[in-house]
């Protein structure tokens, strides 16, 4: 090794002078001589100047030389240097190699660069689990860019709700110094894809309050979407003062001003008639209107009776229901509208339980076919959970059978796992194969 041309070209690399740093290093080694800590520093070099292919050489140099180590940091630029070159399927093996490196002190970096490289050759769900790992690296200071890289790879798979939750959660992640607006405004567009539009417009208001954060074509489509959407549900339910009046009679008009004229509070002899009215007919109409009250006051008295009589009976049946495991929607419809969901690409999460791990969802949404049609077997019930069997006739072909228990929400159900069971060759009996058991693992 030439000590003094290596010299010379850490100084210049320490020093940010990329093409001097080149130049010498370049010259620190012998023909056919490996030297890792060379390479590695003109691999870095290379791509400080833009020259990525040249820096894929110098990395795959480095890594060749045992000696040297470091083989997930030495991997991990190698893996940023091919996606660079657009070489995205040569990256995800060399990023792969970096995170099994036990020894790789900040594997969130490998992580973060595999999640772009899945991006690039367009395997969204293991570009989404790539980010998951990288926000869960301990060693990771802003897991809230890996969350928010989380958020979007669930907005294109088609799960709002879930982005909604990442990108909450990456607020909570994001430094002091570092500007929220962006996520707020990610947090909006998953709101309205998941509609719900007032949470969108208050997202969307934090993104913008500061004025320092402009809105995209796009985010502001949306935002003029929710805060219409939220107008027409004002309009559909007034305030609660419009509703008293409303149900008092009074509708669209001004109890200070029935005229309809601004300032006229009382209504004048020739709009109401009551001037005219004399003594004899106030006495006559006041008799008719106790006789009427009466018979309302008793029809009223009998009306409550009887609703009260019914709802009694009601209450009782619906609890007995209740209590042998009933409810609306039933656990066949839940079922139904499960597997009709993923037929028609919507999302699955709303009829799984809200206490079900990301995981479990996501392996609950694999273990249904699309395009099935179902026939429900049998249910066993109970008040707090029940299990539904069924058998799934596919869209290519044959029958599948499954296992789906359900647990309670509120008076209706909610789907907590799908299991697959497959008749045992040469049994009576049945082996089933859990679709959400266990939990996914990080690397």
């Amino acid at each position: 090794m030439n000590q003094q041309a290596y010299e010379t070209g850490k100084s210049a690399y320490q020093h940010g002078d990329w093409l001097r740093a080149v130049a010498q290093l370049s010259q620190a080694k012998q023909p056919g001589e490996i030297g890792g800590g060379i390479d590695h520093l003109l691999g870095n070099s290379y791509m400080k100047l833009g020259q990525y292919e040249s820096a894929v050489s110098a990395y795959q140099d480095a890594l060749r030389d045992t000696s040297y180590g470091k083989q997930g940091a030495l991997s991990c630029n190698l893996g940023r240097a091919l996606i660079a070159a657009g070489r995205p399927q040569e990256a995800v093996r060399a990023l792969s190699a970096a995170v099994q490196d036990a020894t790789y002190a900040t594997p969130y970096k490998a992580y973060m660069a595999l999640g772009t490289a899945y991006e690039r050759i367009g395997d969204v769900r293991n570009a989404g689990q790539a980010y998951r790992n990288a926000s869960m690296d301990q060693s990771n200071p802003n897991p809230s860019a890996a969350l928010r890289s989380l958020g979007s790879c669930f907005m294109r798979l088609g799960r709002p709700a879930d982005a909604v939750e990442v990108y909450r959660t990456a607020l909570d992640f994001s430094t002091p110094l570092e500007s929220q607006n962006q996520i707020w405004c990610d947090l909006g567009l998953a709101y309205v894809a998941a509609n719900r539009m007032s949470e969108a417009v208050d997202a969307f208001v934090h993104a913008t309050s500061d004025g320092t954060y402009r809105l995209s074509p796009e985010a502001q489509a949306s935002y003029d979407a929710a805060r219409k959407a939220v107008a027409q549900i004002q309009a559909k339910h007034p305030s609660e003062t419009d509703a008293f009046l409303e149900a008092a009679g009074y509708g669209s008009i001004d109890p200070l001003d029935p005229t309809g004229e601004s300032g006229e509070l009382i209504p004048s002899a020739e709009d109401t008639g009551f001037f005219s009215i004399n003594e004899e007919d106030l006495v006559k109409q006041e008799k008719q209107n106790r006789k009427v009250r009466r018979k309302h006051n008793h029809t009223g008295l009998k009306v409550f009776l009887a609703i009260l009589i019914i709802a009694v009976v009601a209450c009782g049946l619906g609890g007995f229901a209740y209590y042998r495991g009933y409810g609306y929607p039933t656990q066949e419809s839940v079922v139904q509208s499960l597997f009709d969901a993923k037929t028609s690409g919507s999302d699955v999460a709303q009829f799984v339980t809200d206490t079900a791990a990301s995981s479990t969802l996501q392996q609950i949404n694999d273990a249904i076919p699309s395009g099935a049609n179902i026939e429900v077997k049998g249910i066993d019930r109970s008040m707090s959970d029940s299990t539904v069997y069924l058998t799934a006739n596919l869209a290519t072909g044959g029958e599948q059978d499954f296992t789906i228990k359900l647990v309670r929400d509120g008076i209706g159900w909610k789907v907590s796992s799908v299991e697959t069971t497959y008749a045992s060759q040469g049994s009576t009996g049945t082996t089933t194969t859990s679709s959400t058991s266990g939990s996914t693992s990080g690397n």
